[in-house]
């Protein structure tokens, strides 16, 4: 019968404006699922089997007072939620999207047909123990208009023992942590008229990093469960973007989830944005209907946004000013803007210059609001970004990775060649694991007077990053806030945005001015800027990527910034701008009328005469199509499972790279590897033995002044397994940059589908070859198509 179940899952009349929506852990009752028992006995019978109790008996009667413990309550909600999902698809149809809130995600996961209602019984079951056996800690809700402040209020008053749990609406959030750490921030949220505080009647922190044995835990016994591809998308609760279909990311979502927030709010508005008009909660209560409801008119997960356009001619259109944060919103339609009043024959001429943000181009004193974004290695070379600013435009050095003596060598080239006042930005890739190197790199732009940074892969503000934004901020004559250091965040998660929108956290500020880093007069500044002036909204790109969606996330960040202006008024100056696939006119020309405020290409810039890296590499980007590119886990972050999105034509780095992080998942150490899998590791990925691997990366360290991470991995198997495969990742690289041909196959090769989407749309003119390709001549390709596209469909819509 399971079987059956799962074969069916996705059968029915399919409704793409409706979503199926499970509940978790709250929404149970005494006498839950009464009017289902009776028509499925089988299946109840099969879940009692399995569980080692009666599901029947606990919901309607619970004699032994089990129904609030999670061990038990978390299967038996599994299995009611699963009876309504039968009797829901039983009558012939099906939805456009699914979604669980928390244990809900499995029912939702069941119904796409991920598995079979035993097996994820199963999971279940095992996830409701080890949840259960965890201590100490617990979870607050809390509920009010004002709870937007809570995230800003946790790092001012320096709880960072707290979590968020879950974020299930613009006026609600949930809250995780040590007990006495909640009952303190609760007087907080008091007296700052946050909201209101309601303790949850639960066993422990869910939800937070303090399951994360409990999560790593469940990770090891989700190694041996295989998933199918989800047959409706689903909605992940850790991300709030539909689940890839993948068995791996499947478990690992899952994994994660244990000590992830759950981002109901943000699933919700993912949702309304592709078009769900209606939900039905499948489950006892109706929590999540009202949450929905509730949410009808949320600006602040997924909404839509104003654009900026600028026309020359007669007709002009006038650049579209954003809408006030409190403008209203029509409930449950597709919102409609008319650009032009229509006019017989009339023709509208857009040219490139005035495409994006005046500010931002009288800002940096550039043609365009356009910039050739870093590439790590030095892949965005001096050469690249100097040619950029003799052409009257904006590029980044891409600093990531390479050693310090290095990127002063960079800084002093671009002096020599664009003046002291020369346009240029460095890169500040955050080095998670070695903080130590991100504050010698602001050091050493101080120490050069550097005056932009691209600051990439942050999740949260740093000390070096608040330290160099801030370095020389004044009032002016008019007692405004100023600063010297401009900063373009490049950003992909609306948390981590608003973080940049925002003033740096007050106990930043103390720390740093305690440490002589900052003034108390550079600080008290501070509290008046936004971090960023800049933010670039990354979109699925190449390198590292969280996968998003531009046409969804650049207008949630636009009504992100009107929210945060409303009580940051420094915020309304920060522009927002767009990356990521940008590799055509065309997508150039959508991303404007998105409302960026400019656009930042990667890709595309790799294969030009300038780019740091070989003619190997060139050479295969330059026959690449859209299709010709996979994810791969990202070397820095090899343990956490981060992606980046490489080049998968004419190399099996992707493959060979997956394949080592589910080695590092399912074994051990590198002891414990099958003997003919080491050798064909050491045959073909590194091509000598593991052994002299670990020797290699063991000298590289301790050179490197880190040896705590040797001593770290000579006392951990488990680590000096993932130091080894990191090697790998750099190998990879280096023979790239390098051209080693005899390495070609393991080529890594940072890059995303906008390359293929470039080669075809100059195929046939002069830059198919890409040693015609200069990075400003594809800035003026890709900004004067962009224009004359706009011009073309604007006139159109004028007729």
């Amino acid at each position: 019968m399971t079987a059956g179940l799962q074969e069916a899952a996705v059968t029915g009349v399919v409704r793409a404006d409706g979503a199926w929506v499970f509940p978790g852990q709250g929404a149970q009752r005494k006498g839950m699922g009464a009017e289902l028992f009776e028509r499925h006995a089988g299946l109840l019978a099969e879940a009692d089997e399995i569980l080692g109790f009666s599901v029947r008996e606990l919901c309607l009667t619970d004699p032994h007072r089990q129904l609030g413990l999670t061990r038990y309550l978390q299967p038996a909600l599994y299995v009611v939620n699963a009876l309504a999902w039968l009797d829901a698809r039983e009558a012939g149809s099906a939805p456009g999207h699914l979604a669980g809130h928390s244990l809900g995600e499995y029912n939702a996961l069941l119904a796409a047909g991920c598995f079979d209602f035993a097996t994820g019984l199963r999971l279940v079951a095992r996830r409701g123990e080890l949840m259960g056996r965890a201590e100490g800690g617990g979870m607050s809700a809390v509920v009010g208009p004002g709870v937007g402040e809570v995230p800003r209020l946790l790092a001012e008053v320096g709880a960072d023992d707290i979590d968020v749990a879950n974020y299930n609406g613009p006026e609600q959030l949930v809250l995780s942590g040590p007990l006495d750490s909640l009952s303190a921030f609760a007087k907080v949220v008091k007296a700052r008229k946050a909201g209101r505080c309601v303790p949850l009647g639960v066993s422990a922190a869910f939800h937070s990093r303090h399951m994360a044995p409990a999560a790593e835990e469940f990770a090891r016994f989700l190694r041996d469960v295989d998933f199918a591809a989800p047959g409706i998308p689903v909605i992940a609760n850790v991300t709030a973007r539909p689940y890839p279909a993948d068995g791996d990311a499947v478990r690992d979502l899952l994994s994660a989830q244990i000590r992830s927030s759950v981002r109901w709010r943000e699933v919700m508005g993912y949702l309304r944005a592709h078009g769900v008009r209606e939900v039905t909660e499948l489950g006892p209560g109706t929590v999540l209907t009202g949450l929905w409801t509730s949410s009808r008119d949320d600006r602040g997960a997924w909404p839509g946004g104003g654009g900026q356009l600028a026309a020359a001619g007669p007709g002009t259109v006038a650049d579209s000013a954003p809408a006030p944060p409190d403008a209203p919103a029509p409930a449950d339609s597709i919102r409609t803007r008319t650009l032009v009043p229509p006019t017989p024959n009339l023709t509208l001429r857009i040219t490139p210059e005035r495409l994006g943000s005046v500010a931002f181009r009288e800002e940096y004193g550039v043609r365009f609001a356009y910039v050739a974004g870093s590439m790590y290695k030095g892949v965005g070379s001096a050469e690249l970004v100097a040619r950029m600013g003799r052409a009257g435009l904006l590029g980044c050095f891409g600093a990531g990775g390479l050693r310090l003596e290095r990127v002063a060598e960079a800084v002093r080239l671009l002096r020599r060649e664009l003046g002291p006042e020369g346009r240029f930005g460095m890169n500040l890739l955050h080095a998670l694991d070695d903080p130590a190197l991100e504050d010698a790199t602001v050091r050493l732009y101080l120490d050069h007077d550097v005056r932009l940074v691209e600051a990439a892969g942050f999740t949260q503000l740093t000390p070096a990053l608040v330290r160099y934004r801030l370095s020389g901020a004044h009032r002016d004559r008019q007692g405004r806030a100023v600063t010297p250091r401009r900063l373009i965040a490049k950003v992909s998660r609306p948390e981590v945005a608003e973080a940049f929108l925002r003033p740096a956290p007050e106990p930043l500020l103390r720390r740093l001015v305690e440490e002589g880093a900052l003034t108390p007069a550079e600080a008290e500044v501070g509290r008046d800027l936004s971090m960023a002036g800049d933010l670039c909204v990354e979109a699925d790109s190449g390198g590292h990527t969280d996968g998003g969606v531009a046409q969804v996330l650049l207008p949630a960040m636009l009504s992100l910034r009107r929210t945060v202006a409303a009580r940051h008024p420094a915020a309304r100056d920060v522009r927002v701008g767009a990356a990521g696939g940008l590799g055509s006119p065309e997508s150039v020309a959508a991303a404007f009328v998105l409302g960026a405020d400019f656009v930042l290409t990667g890709s595309v810039n790799q294969c030009t005469v300038q780019a740091g890296t070989s003619d190997l590499v060139k050479d295969m980007l330059a026959g690449a199509d859209v299709q010709d590119v996979a994810y791969a886990p990202a070397g820095d972050m090899f343990e956490l499972g981060a992606q980046v999105q490489v080049l998968r034509k004419g190399t099996l780095f992707a493959a060979r790279g997956n394949k080592l992080r589910k080695l590092y998942r399912q074994f051990e150490s590198l002891d414990a590897l099958d003997p003919a899998v080491r050798r064909t590791l050491e045959e073909s990925c590194f091509r000598r033995g593991l052994d002299e691997v670990w020797e290699l990366t063991r000298r590289h360290y301790l050179d490197s002044g880190r040896p705590h991470l040797v001593e770290q991995a000579e006392r951990g198997p488990k680590q000096r397994m993932a130091l080894v495969f990191r090697w790998y990742f750099a190998h990879s690289t280096r023979a790239a940059l390098a051209g080693d041909a005899a390495e070609r196959v393991n080529f890594q090769i940072h890059t995303g589908p906008a390359i293929g989407a470039f080669n075809r749309s100059v195929k046939g003119t002069a830059l198919e070859d890409w040693r015609n390709r200069d990075v400003d001549a594809i800035a003026a390709y890709l900004m004067k198509g962009a224009a004359e596209t706009l011009s073309e469909r604007l006139s159109l819509l004028a007729q």
